[in-house]
């Protein structure tokens, strides 16, 4: 029988009388704080909206927000309506994380940009691909990939959105795959410090865990980011008849999707309210990490999972070499040059950059284009340079 864990009625009574009287903690980031790196009229709070709810519409106007819908979450390779996709992920992220914002008193419209861009940086084939992607531009460069990082570049760099300072940092810390039962931000004081952070996540690998974030909207967010896939890529598991209900265990915070995001979300409301950090008791820290080892050993280690890992790895491979030889060749109908350098110049944001695109370090132009194609993308393009490639991926149809 599912169980769905309550806030008590202490709380519960204060949170109504503290509400109804306005006289709750203001924890929450204050939107006349919020910095930019460009003082534009055009960007400042107005009534209509303010300046994270702007973040947000420049997130979704965002020319990559679109691919989210393509680019897999953790099942790539399945053709299946009902498995979840990253635009789905995204959504789920910002619904708990705003729950759990609105009742901590926080600044949800901060909280719903951070999740919205997230992952807009992230690869086709998920941690996959990321990790294929990293190891040949350190290759090339000695220089790191890490999707979060790559997220702060789409927004700030490849597309100059001039966001806030605590929306992009809020991204680049987000890193959901490092639990912590307690959560404190560190704040962030300029541009010039986060400028430094970012560039020792490119030169160092390891230092991207170090990253904090600088509000606690921005802790809130990255619990979630875990909250939103523990149970979820359970349920996918399931609907790609991989795993059943029952090869799962219940560590206190239920087996099911819905059982995991409520106990969670209750249990960290419960122990952060009123408090400058985000917390969870210590039996459902404990549940968190067991659930997400069983995860990883169940469903990401599950060979189902990996079948084309190597596969992709070798293609993406291929590409990296052909696009790079493309770019240093200067052979101007590549795709590399058609479909993404003159795709961004005819941007309107081509302008706004700092130097012109074509000027980038050309591997890193090939690391934007090959991070920001979708899973379909990357296997009609693959398909197009190599025709007579030994190594293709197929679906699991429908039907199949």
């Amino acid at each position: 029988m599912a169980y769905y864990e309550d806030l008590s009625i202490e709380l519960q009574e204060k949170i109504q009388t503290e509400k109804r009287e306005h006289r709750f903690t203001p924890l929450g980031f204050d939107e006349k704080n919020a910095l930019r790196r460009i003082d534009n009229p055009h960007d400042y709070s107005s009534v209509l909206r303010g300046a994270f709810v702007r973040d947000v519409d420049k997130i979704l106007n965002c020319p990559y927000y679109n691919r989210y819908s393509d680019k897999t979450q953790v099942f790539s390779l399945y053709k299946n309506d009902d498995i979840t996709h990253r635009s789905l992920h995204v959504q789920l992220v910002s619904r708990i994380a705003r729950t759990i914002g609105n009742a901590l008193n926080l600044n949800v419209d901060l909280i719903e940009a951070i999740a919205l861009g997230h992952d807009v940086g992230h690869t086709p084939f998920g941690h996959t691909g990321e990790k294929f992607l990293d190891g040949l531009f350190a290759e090339k460069t000695g220089r790191r990939f890490a999707h979060n990082i790559h997220s702060v570049r789409v927004l700030d760099k490849i597309f100059p959105l001039n966001l806030t300072l605590q929306t992009l940092s809020g991204i680049a810390a987000h890193n959901g795959e490092m639990e912590l039962e307690k959560y404190q931000p560190l704040p962030l004081l300029d541009f010039e410090s986060f400028d430094e952070q970012i560039e020792k996540c490119y030169q160092d690998g390891e230092w991207v865990k170090k990253l904090v974030p600088s509000t606690l909207e921005g802790c809130v967010m990255r619990i979630c980011d875990i909250i939103a896939y523990l149970g979820k890529d359970r349920h996918d598991a399931e609907q790609s008849n991989i795993l059943r209900a029952e090869d799962f265990s219940d560590y206190g915070i239920g087996k099911i999707n819905a059982e995991i995001v409520n106990n969670l979300m209750v249990n960290i409301i419960q122990h952060s309210y009123g408090k400058p950090y985000i917390k969870m008791d210590e039996a459902h820290f404990e549940a968190l990490q067991k659930g997400k080892r069983e995860n990883y050993a169940q469903i990401y280690g599950n060979e189902s999972v990996k079948r084309a890992d190597n596969t992709i790895g070798l293609m993406m491979a291929e590409l990296y070499a052909r696009l790079l030889s493309d770019l240093e060749n200067g052979r101007t109908s590549s795709p590399i040059f058609t479909q993404h350098i003159d795709y961004l110049n005819r941007s309107p944001y081509a302008r706004k950059r700092s130097i012109p695109y074509a000027e980038t370090e050309k591997n890193q132009i090939v690391v934007d284009y090959i991070a920001g194609m979708t899973d379909d993308y990357f296997i009609h393009l693959h398909r197009y340079l190599f025709p007579n490639s030994r190594h293709k991926i197929n679906y699991i149809e429908y039907f199949d």
